[in-house]
């Protein structure tokens, strides 16, 4: 079998663990994962052009979904206009004021002389800005928070169809670019820091302010709500109800014997995978294209060997910020896209466990340095990671079958399903790293 079939039929199986869900189990399940499946594919993607075009070690994945998922409230949502007469002008104030502050303190770092001068100038510079923007920062926080905080207390968003906001799907499209910029721009801060010290150095940068960046989306209310969720944001797609009461669509529907309410759910999640797959295939296009270009090549000759690339002249430091900047932002457009479907933001679901460590195995498994063996663990790995648990629970009940109710085996089992997924993705891993530890579709 050539390389070519083999992959080919890789995809192939996984396009039939798909199908079959929808068989044995539902349609809905099945598209699900589909969905799921093609965001995971592009979060793939972007944590492989950093890894397997450059070996930038980034654990910090889940930070710039969260940013993603930030930018479609920013964008899609409409703007509250009470909280901004409270107190929005004065937060964009302080928030000029803090960025300010620290424009000043580079700019003395990088133009006054060394001595004492300069160290005294920089604090002073420092306290002073600290005050001011605390000052106008923390009064106009309060002043927006205070606004019906059960229903809105935040400043909302750049969506400015009125009450009819819905009806301005559009802005959910538009927010994906936007999340991608604003991960870039994190990326680009953290790339400044940390490229061009040690790879450890990079681990712990990402590390720790991903989970800054959680912390501020999890705490501060006036930016997305935290942890009270914002919810119903616009959809590029047509509604359920708006189907459902569709006299031509629920026709169609009895013609073909079906129900409108689930048809209504499927052809919604239908019209979503069709937008997820073209910005996959715009992605995967792009990345093709990177990865065979003279760029692509210098990127794979500065991973192999650094030392070798510098001597021959190139900015090993510079092309790193590009390539980290770049995957970092097809992560933020992940996120906007993830955020988007669920049509709502729950900053407690980002966890490094499913937004890192998951995303890292849909890698490593696929085939590191190869875009398709990306996209194939993206598939591959939320297909198991959905379906574990359910599978692990028959399968505890078949073997528990026998023993009696109260049995202290019986009840420690069928209370470790939860666990089955961890343990799976553990086991796969080790199975892919023993005997393909290139993955299954390697790189050429």
């Amino acid at each position: 079998m050539t390389t070519s079939m083999k992959n080919i039929g890789l995809f192939f199986v996984v396009a039939c663990l798909i199908a079959g869900t929808g068989f044995i189990q539902s349609w809905n399940t099945a598209l699900f994962i589909l969905n799921m499946g093609l965001i995971s594919a592009i979060m793939s993607l972007g944590v492989n052009l950093q890894w397997g075009f450059a070996g930038l070690f980034n654990v910090g994945v889940v930070g710039f979904v969260a940013l993603g998922g930030l930018a479609a409230v920013l964008v899609s949502m409409p703007p509250t206009t009470d909280a901004w007469a409270a107190g929005g002008f004065q937060v964009i104030v302080g928030l000029i004021f803090g960025a300010a502050t620290v424009i000043a303190a580079i700019f003395i770092q990088a133009r006054m002389v060394a001595g004492k001068i300069k160290v005294f100038t920089t604090i002073s510079v420092l306290i002073v800005g600290f005050f001011i923007f605390r000052y106008f920062f923390d009064g106009g926080v309060e002043a927006v928070e205070a606004v019906n905080p059960a229903g809105t207390g935040y400043l909302g968003g750049l969506n400015f169809g009125g009450e009819n906001y819905k009806s301005w799907g559009f802005m959910a499209v538009v927010s994906w670019p936007v999340g991608g910029v604003l991960a870039a721009g994190a990326a680009w801060l953290i790339g400044k820091t940390a490229l061009g010290l040690r790879s450890d150095y990079l681990a712990i940068a990402t590390l720790g302010i991903s989970e800054i960046i959680i912390a501020v989306v999890k705490f501060e209310d006036w930016l997305a709500r935290g942890v009270k969720n914002v919810s119903g944001l616009p959809r590029p797609v047509p509604y359920e109800i708006d189907l459902q009461e569709s006299p031509s669509f629920s026709e169609w529907v009895y013609s073909i014997g079906g129900d409108p309410v689930t048809a209504s759910s499927i052809v919604v999640k239908l019209s979503y995978a069709g937008l997820f797959t073209a910005v996959l295939i715009i992605i995967l296009t792009l990345a093709q294209l990177a990865l065979s270009s003279p760029w692509g090549r210098m990127m794979r000759a500065i991973r192999d060997n650094e030392y070798a690339a510098a001597a021959m002249g190139k900015n090993v430091t510079a092309r790193h910020l590009q390539v980290f900047v770049l995957g970092s932002a097809i992560c933020g457009v992940a996120g906007a896209m993830m955020t988007t479907l669920d049509s709502q933001l729950t900053p407690g679901s980002y966890q490094p466990l499913r937004f890192t460590f998951l995303i890292w195995v849909m890698v490593i498994v696929g085939g590191s340095g190869n875009n398709f063996g990306a996209v194939l663990g993206g598939f591959l790995i939320f297909f198991l990671w959905v379906q574990v648990e359910p599978i692990g629970a028959m399968l505890m009940q078949a073997v528990t079958a026998g023993m009696a109710e109260e049995n202290a085996i019986r009840l420690h089992l069928l209370g470790s399903v939860a666990h089955m997924r961890l343990l799976t993705m553990g086991l796969i891993l080790i199975l892919v790293l023993r005997f393909s530890p290139r993955g299954l579709i390697p790189e050429k």
